[in-house]
């Protein structure tokens, strides 16, 4: 068979990506050859994968996870497009896993066919090398003003004659009103391929909602496939760093007797923000996002992540007084980690002719380095050891413009790559690194936190010893599976996979405005 399903949302971030994954593993464990795709993302959140030359290349991080749920490695025809904000108004176009562009919404248009074409291409690619492809599509498929030449929501169902389910996030109020309203500002031949619904994030009495779903397969002539609850877990591999609450995950109690507050700084142009999750999967280690200078005084390990633009985000700093906040708490002696973007702003100096354009511009200086941006962007996949104790491995991933053109020769690496070479810097408490990824190496995180730990003088901290961050996100995964099996209606899904659409769905007025 060649089945396939296009999971449509009614917002960003209405659980396209969790239901996607969910689907995935459902499938996997029933023995289906099934793989994830997604035709455009436009996410800072990417992972590298291994194109077919054995170059690195990038997709968003959100298909490599669905990858994981169809227990099948990352490819780079599953997200065929990415683009990278880099602004409100430009952002990079990642194709095919290379980064060959950079799009304003003025250009965008007269690129678009070219994108829609390599976005056909995979899927029907991957249509012929697996059983069932599970497309995710983005925002909802009801922005009318981006129809025309849409190849990621309904221009892709209905290029590839996929059947659609719409999900809707109920936590956010007016589910109802936004699936009604989705299928009623679609033209006929779009109504003709949606399905029915999924409800994401309820929580409480189901019989209290069945009327209205009852409600709603009458006024649009289609079911509901199920009602996904709310669930405390589900936090891994966050699509968007706005997808955390204040709080990332569930901390668990502590082992010792000290908990680790971790700061990370919600950049404006945050990328990779994932990179702290694994920190977050430790007993007794709290990490939140924010913005206050006051949560990075009162923390005792400050996170400057990755950015998708660090010149801007680092005048950001400067403007907020969190460059300050920062300063003082390297003077306090507690401990401060940067992650690529973050690393840069850590020097004395970024020198940017490819990404801001600014030319040289003062960094924190808070590491004796400057950072020097190249046109061709570093993107690989990265194996090497914790400098400071070659006994402990660390793999991770690189995607960067700037690299590291001056440095104190003393000055100690944070990692060593596997052929001996320094990556990174250690200076008392300030720790820096291109590698995203890292801390998805139990030893080195585990490591990590007891160094931070001790700076910080949590002397009662003490980092668990069987934490398994693959683990956790396996755990993750399944989990999304159970619950599409618990709470959806599977067999109607596989039919709806299998044989396409139901014929006569109704036309619900008024259709796509002229």
């Amino acid at each position: 068979m060649s089945g396939g399903l296009l999971v449509a949302g009614t917002t960003s971030d209405a659980g396209k990506s969790v239901l996607t994954a969910g689907i995935c593993r459902w499938l996997h464990r029933r023995g289906v050859k099934v793989a994830p795709f997604k035709a455009q993302n436009m996410s800072n959140n990417s992972a590298v994968v291994l194109g077919p030359d054995g170059r690195g290349g990038e997709i968003g991080r959100a298909q490599a996870m669905q990858a994981a749920a169809c227990g099948i490695a990352p490819d780079l025809r599953f997200n065929p497009v990415l683009l990278k904000p880099g602004s409100d108004r430009s952002s990079q176009v990642v194709l095919l896993g290379e980064a060959v562009d950079t799009v304003t919404a003025g250009n965008y248009r007269a690129l678009r066919p070219r994108l829609a074409e390599a976005a056909f291409a995979a899927l029907a690619e991957l249509r012929e090398a697996y059983e069932v492809v599970v497309c995710e599509g983005a925002g909802s498929p009801a922005e009318i003003n981006l129809r025309a030449g849409d190849y990621v929501n309904m221009g892709l169902a209905r290029h590839a004659g996929l059947p659609t389910i719409v999900v809707g996030d109920i936590d956010r109020g007016g589910v109802f009103a936004s699936m009604f309203g989705t299928v009623a500002l679609l033209d006929p031949a779009d109504q003709a391929l949606i399905a029915g619904f999924v409800i994401n994030k309820f929580r409480g009495d189901l019989g209290l909602l069945q009327p209205g779903l009852d409600m709603l397969r009458r006024v649009t002539g289609r079911p509901a496939y199920g009602v996904l609850p709310w669930h405390l877990d589900l936090w891994l591999d966050a699509e968007d760093s706005l997808a955390y609450g204040r709080v990332l995950g569930r901390p668990a109690a502590p082992h010792g007797t000290d908990w680790l507050d971790v700061a990370v700084v919600r950049l404006p142009r945050i990328s990779n923000a994932t990179d702290v999750e694994a920190l977050a999967t430790e007993p007794g280690v709290r990490v939140r996002l924010t913005v206050e200078p006051a949560e990075l005084a009162a923390a005792d390990l400050v996170v400057l992540p990755g950015s998708k633009s660090t010149v801007a985000d680092l005048a950001w700093l400067r403007e907020t007084g969190l460059a300050d906040a920062v300063a003082a708490h390297v003077a306090a002696g507690k401990p401060l980690l940067g992650i690529c973007g973050g690393f840069q702003m850590l020097g004395r100096a970024v020198h940017d002719p490819v990404e801001s354009r600014a030319g040289s511009v003062p960094g924190l200086g808070l590491l004796p380095v400057e950072v020097t941006f190249e046109e061709r962007k570093t993107v690989r996949q990265s194996a090497g050891t914790a400098a400071a104790d070659p006994g402990v491995p660390v793999r991770g991933y690189e995607i960067h413009h700037g690299y590291v053109s001056s440095a104190d020769p003393a000055l100690p690496p944070l990692l060593t790559y596997d052929d001996g070479t320094g990556e990174g810097a250690v200076l008392g408490a300030v720790h820096g690194t291109h590698w995203h990824g890292a801390f998805e190496s139990d030893g080195f995180r585990r490591r990590f936190l007891t160094e931070a730990a001790r700076l910080a003088g949590r002397t009662g901290f003490r980092a668990a010893p069987d934490t398994a961050f693959a683990a956790a996100r396996e755990r993750s995964l399944d989990l999304l599976g159970d619950l599409v099996e618990e709470h959806l209606d599977t067999e109607a899904l596989w039919r709806l996979i299998e044989s396409g659409p139901p014929a006569g769905l109704p036309f619900i007025p008024p259709g796509a405005p002229n």
